[in-house]
């Protein structure tokens, strides 16, 4: 007569499964819930409330298992939805984070913004174009913590004008004991693409800017460009 098989090592694996760090998928637990029959002693069949807990716990798992699927389906459906109202913004003119200004080379004037965490007992704007030369500085001296608006008349320290294009903005601010105060740069521009490469929504600013929607800080109309 062969020996039956002790069920106590199926019960064992089957609990150590449902407990343990790593998820058990709903064939793993068919398997090991197959194994535990198939193995049981026939003297010592498996106790009834012991079977019935472990078919509770599977039907449980089902459930889980469709509330995932229902939850991510609904994770999807959402983020289609947030991407399609991202795409709506192309054409409008956005403030984001960034350190980049765009003269027209008009010299009517470039806005250039940035936040102070604190208050600065000097502060200054330094100008750099695309090669890298820094063209002007602007000191601003003492200013209180927040929003700071300036505006550069797009020539350089000698008093030329700049052709139209894009320059860097570097913000220094220090306070009363010449200690940094941090500095959050903003810039402005058209809108002009998303992109969704990267898992989430870029966007493409006209000026060369490229930032994640999360740095999108305001958005206006696109300006009136029609001629009477």
């Amino acid at each position: 007569m062969v020996d039956a098989i002790n069920s106590s090592a199926a019960r064992s694996a089957l609990s150590q499964g449902l407990s343990g760090d790593k998820a058990m998928g709903r064939d793993a637990f068919l398997k090991l819930l197959v194994a535990q029959l198939k193995h049981q002693d026939p003297l010592k069949p498996q106790d009834d409330a012991a079977f019935v807990a472990q078919l509770a716990q599977f039907s449980s798992l089902e459930q889980t298992m469709g509330i995932n699927d229902r939850l991510d389906m609904l994770s999807v459906q959402s983020q289609g939805l947030q991407n399609s109202q991202v795409v709506g913004l192309v054409g409008k003119m956005g403030t984001v984070r960034g350190s980049l200004v765009t003269s027209d080379g008009s010299g009517t004037g470039t806005p250039i913004s940035f936040t102070l965490d604190g208050k600065a007992a000097s502060s200054s704007v330094v100008i750099k174009n695309q090669a890298g030369q820094t063209i002007r500085t602007i000191e601003l001296g003492e200013k209180p913590g927040g929003l700071v608006r300036v505006s550069w008349d797009g020539k350089d320290s000698a008093g030329n004008l700049q052709p139209a294009g894009t320059y860097n903005v570097t913000v220094t601010a220090k306070n009363a004991d010449e200690g940094a105060v941090s500095v959050s740069q903003e810039t402005k521009g058209t809108i002009s693409a998303v992109s969704f490469d990267k898992g989430y929504p870029v966007l493409h600013l006209d000026n060369g800017v490229s930032v994640p929607v999360a740095d999108l800080l305001k958005v206006d109309s696109p300006p009136n460009t029609t001629k009477p």
